[in-house]
Order: structure tokens, then C-alpha cells, then sequence
């Protein structure tokens, strides 16, 4: 099944993905509100997968739920919680279900989140994920024994870190998912668009491979401040922080920030993805004046 996101990745059409968090608990009402929201300004939208190492619902349940009321996710699976057992069978169970985009990661530290006690997994990382993934869509289980009730057809993609310090890591890191099989990518929060731009045309240009730039929307300085101290890798520039601090409305300033980021995202790769925690009704709003119009509906038939 090809799916809109699928189509538009090899159609190369300007790409747009956003992120949404499954609800902490049984009721899925505001990440619909949300996810109705964007449904036509997005080619798909991103079900986190325990980010954060914070317990919510499974990111195949809820990308399940925005199957059934027309809107095309795009589903996360981490190494953290499961072994190589529970990751085959959550990627056969996500298929048979509807899905067809993951995002294949790593998965964030425990230490990162409020289950420090908690034990990680790890068996697998994200390399050896999307190869495992490409496995399952050759019919084949990791161990390459045959799946005698069809292969799979998943369209996965992977994360990456322009901004990454060490420049051979990064290199080396990107070539193995892309051998891997990962399809596209998305990056972290990108606030050097000239390391980026590096990144583009020294590592990223000979892999025919989308890159989608992560853009974030800072609510305040200080959110733009705990971002800095707690989110390793990142770092929001002064200028960034002051004109924050100086806004009469930071909020507005923030989404200012994130259209003037998006539109220079455009110059350099095929796609951004869009971060706006808690407030992702927003998000139209910084579309709308990076100039980036409505996407035609999804052609999505609900499970």
C-alpha cells in the first residue's frame, strides 16, 4: 500500500510531518483534537514511542486510533522496552493493523525520564532495527528464517543530528542507516542552518534520501533556557534567548522564530518536522507564515 507520505517522499514533494504525544492514560480525546488540527497541513504525523523515557500509551495503539478517523501516522518503535522478540512482534502487529510508516529509533536513556528504577532493554539499536525491518519486508525474521504468512511492507525511516559535534561520527553514523534500508529522515532540533547546510551537501546530498529538519517552537526564553541545560546536543543561541526575553508576547515570538526557521529549512532540504509540545494547534499558524500552504487531503481508507 503506498501510502500519501510514501507518495509524496517519491513524488519529492516538499515534505511536512509533525509530532504528537499519545495521551498519559485511556483517553485519546486531546491527541485527536490536536491531530484534526493539522490533518490537512501535514503529510503525516509522528506517534512518539516512550519519548522522554515517560510512560504513555503504546505509540501502535494510538497511531491505530489516528488510522481510524482518516489521518496517516507515522509510528515510532524504540529499543529501550522491548527485546528482538517483542520488537518482530509489534512490527508484524502494527502491519496487520494498517501501519505502514515507522520511525525506527534508539530510544531515549531511563535515566531521562520518572522511571529511573526502571531496566532498559537494548538488545537491538536503531541500525540493526531498520535491518531488522528490512528483513520482515523481505520475508525473512532476524534470525533469516522465512515468514510463512507473508512478509510485511513497512517504509521506515530513521533519525539523525546535524548537528552531531563529532563530524566522522555523524558521517558514519547516517551511511549505516542508510545502508540499513531507512528511507528518510528526521533530524533533531536544528537551530545552526549553516551546519546544516554543511550537512547537506558534505553527507547527506549523495544519498537521495529526504531529510525533514526539526523545528521547534520555543514558548519563552526560559523554555528556550531548560532546553539548553537538559537536552544534550542542543544549543538555542543568545540571540534566540533575547529576542524571547524581549517580546511583549513570547509565545508569538516563538512561532515567529519557527516560520523564519521553516522558511530557511526550505532552501536547504525536502521537508521539516514540526515540534510544538503541548501547544501543536499552533502549528498552522508558523505554516501559514513560512508561506507553506495546505496539502491535499490524505487518500487513507480507516482500518
Amino acid at each position: 500500500m503506498t501510502t500519501r507520505f510514501r507518495r509524496a517522499v517519491q513524488d519529492r514533494e516538499f515534505l511536512i510531518t509533525a509530532e504528537v504525544t499519545p495521551p498519559k492514560g485511556g483517553n485519546p480525546v486531546r491527541m485527536l483534537e490536536m491531530a484534526k488540527l493539522l490533518k490537512d497541513r501535514v503529510h503525516a504525523l509522528n506517534i512518539t514511542d516512550g519519548s522522554r523515557a515517560v510512560v504513555r500509551m503504546s505509540s501502535i495503539a494510538a497511531s491505530v486510533i489516528l488510522l481510524q478517523h482518516g489521518i496517516e501516522p507515522i509510528c515510532q518503535i524504540a529499543c529501550r522496552d522491548r527485546n528482538c522478540i517483542g520488537l518482530e512482534a509489534d512490527l508484524m502487529g502494527a502491519h496487520a493493523l494498517g501501519i505502514r510508516t515507522i520511525l525506527a529509533l534508539t530510544g531515549d536513556p531511563v535515566k531521562a525520564g520518572d522511571r529511573k528504577e526502571s531496566r532498559s532493554v537494548f538488545e537491538l539499536e536503531s541500525v540493526r532495527l531498520l535491518k531488522l525491518i528490512a528483513n520482515l519486508n523481505s520475508g525473512l525474521d532476524f534470525k533469516n528464517q522465512p515468514l510463512p504468512d507473508e512478509p510485511l511492507d513497512l517504509f521506515a525511516g530513521a533519525a539523525v543530528d546535524p548537528q552531531l559535534k563529532s563530524w566522522s561520527s555523524l558521517q558514519q553514523r547516517f551511511d549505516r542507516k542508510v545502508e540499513a534500508g531507512a528511507q528518510f529522515f528526521q533530524s533533531q532540533l536544528i537551530t545552526d542552518f549553516e551546519r546544516l547546510d554543511k550537512f547537506m551537501n558534505q553527507i547527506a546530498a549523495g544519498s537521495n534520501k529526504p531529510i525533514l529538519a526539526g523545528i521547534f517552537l520555543l514558548k519563552s526564553a526560559k523554555n528556550a533556557q531548560f532546553i539548553n541545560k537538559n537536552v544534550p546536543g542542543v544549543q538555542i543561541p543568545e540571540d534566540i534567548i533575547k529576542r524571547l526575553a524581549d517580546a511583549p508576547d513570547p509565545l508569538q515570538e516563538g512561532v515567529n522564530i519557527a516560520a523564519e526557521q521553516v522558511r530557511l529549512a526550505k532552501q536547504l532540504c525536502q521537508g521539516v518536522h514540526l515540534m510544538a509540545v503541548k501547544r501543536e494547534d499552533l502549528i498552522p499558524q508558523i505554516l501559514d507564515l513560512a508561506g507553506i500552504p495546505p496539502i491535499e487531503k490524505p487518500e487513507l481508507n480507516p482500518v
